[in-house]
């Protein structure tokens, strides 16, 4: 990448797109709502059953200017939810100062893993056991979404859930390739453990992405 166009990365200026598609969202508090995706790419976390690896290099996906990715949002929608890769990779202080201005709701999906940047109307905490969310992002969190992968998670998940507010919504979601698996197994802790609620990834079902 060439310095200039680095600089303006690091300053927020442009961010690595990975993609942007209107589509319902699938999982936690609002699902079922219809909202703009754009998926920024960089991840040094690297959950093994990560569904979308090739978001992983951000070397791979063009810096596009945060200006247009605005434009491009507001086109579709007054949501806009940044996922990635871990977009907290990236100051996101431009990007929803940009969309709040316009009004739009700003939403996002993050491990919490780095610094949080940005101004947002929900964010979505989704922490990892191989690097922890950084330790002021917690209070911040209007929901905690911990994927089960296997009985070890519910473990951390109720450390997790032990740093968060009492406002946070807390969900269990199974981790999609061994969902038949675990649903039992989370339906069973959600009816013991009534705080938690169940989320399901209902885009997979409904086959959008």
């Amino acid at each position: 990448m060439q310095e200039s166009v680095q600089k303006l990365v690091n300053d927020g200026k442009m961010l690595p797109l990975m993609e942007e598609f209107y589509t319902i969202q699938g999982e936690g508090f609002h699902k079922g709502t219809a909202a703009y995706f754009v998926r920024i790419g960089g991840c040094d976390v690297g959950c093994h059953w990560c569904d979308v690896k090739e978001s992983w290099n951000a070397d791979l996906h063009p810096p596009t200017d945060t200006g247009l990715i605005i434009e491009n949002s507001l086109k579709y929608s007054d949501v806009v939810v940044v996922t990635g890769g871990e977009p907290l990779t990236w100051d996101m202080s431009l990007l929803t100062q940009g969309l709040r201005d316009r009004g739009a709701k700003t939403h996002i999906e993050t491990s919490g893993a780095y610094a949080l940047t940005g101004e947002w109307d929900w964010i979505c905490l989704s922490p990892k056991k191989v690097k922890l969310p950084k330790k002021e992002i917690y209070q911040k969190a209007h929901e905690l979404k911990c994927i089960v992968y296997n009985k070890s998670d519910f473990a951390f998940a109720e450390e997790q859930a032990a740093k968060v507010s009492d406002h946070c919504i807390l969900y269990l979601q199974p981790e999609w390739s061994v969902r038949e698996k675990m649903i039992p197994m989370i339906v069973d802790y959600v009816m013991k453990n009534p705080k938690w609620k169940v989320s399901l990834q209902t885009h997979k079902y409904l086959n959008i992405p």
